[in-house]
């Protein structure tokens, strides 16, 4: 616990812990995680359970969401990393 709290060479109290841009950055690519895990639970969701008829309706349906969702969140992810660098 006193190693947190130590000074360190730049006399701040926890260094390199606030960075807005960068904190800004982690939080938006932490969102796009957390979307991402949404869809493949959708997907999941979506045909657990099924009988095998309706597994066979809905399953090509939930692919198409899921890729649909997962080259949304690539796209807003490219648009991400320019603004990184």
């Amino acid at each position: 616990m006193e190693s947190m709290y130590r000074q360190g060479s730049s006399g701040a109290v926890r260094p390199r812990t606030y960075d807005p841009p960068a904190m800004e950055q982690t939080e938006a690519e932490e969102l796009l995680l957390i979307e991402e895990a949404d869809a493949w639970f959708e997907y999941g969701e979506a045909i657990r359970g099924q009988t095998e008829t309706r597994y066979l309706e809905i399953e090509p349906w939930a692919w198409a969401r899921l890729q649909q969702r997962l080259r949304a969140i690539k796209a807003r992810r490219a648009k991400l990393r320019p603004a990184a660098a």
